[in-house]
């Protein structure tokens, strides 16, 4: 539980590191800082996920992002699953991107969606501590 604690206070951090940059000026700059901070973010929400699975005695056969992202959401930890995979895709991307209109794309989605799925899992986080 430990561990769960460290990283889940970790994760609250990440977040809010994000949203700072998601709340400045727009501009290049800006939009790489927040491509950054999501990459960081969701390595730590998804391994989060994992420590609490894992709290709860659900034993995760690979321990991949995919496979936690399953399990939390058949264990209503996440509501919703295909913008987790989404989520993920989109981070797994931003180390091969290489065009405006692609990092645009994603900084647009993490805006729009991705910031308030990882607020909802802290939330959710919060009500079972």
């Amino acid at each position: 539980m430990k561990r769960f604690e460290e990283r889940r206070q970790d994760l609250i951090n990440a977040t809010n590191r994000l949203k700072e940059a998601l709340n400045e000026k727009e501009s290049e700059l800006m939009i790489d800082a927040v491509l950054h901070r999501y990459e960081f973010t969701f390595e730590l929400a998804w391994k989060t996920l994992k420590d609490y699975l894992e709290y709860l005695g659900v034993a995760i056969n690979t321990g991949s992002p995919r496979e936690v992202i399953k399990e939390s959401f058949a264990h209503n930890l996440i509501s919703d699953g295909e913008i987790w995979i989404k989520m993920m895709l989109a981070r797994n991307s931003l180390s091969h991107l290489y065009d405006e209109e692609t990092s645009r794309q994603v900084y647009n989605e993490i805006k729009n969606e991705y910031f308030n799925q990882i607020q909802k899992l802290i939330e959710t986080l919060e009500k079972d501590k």
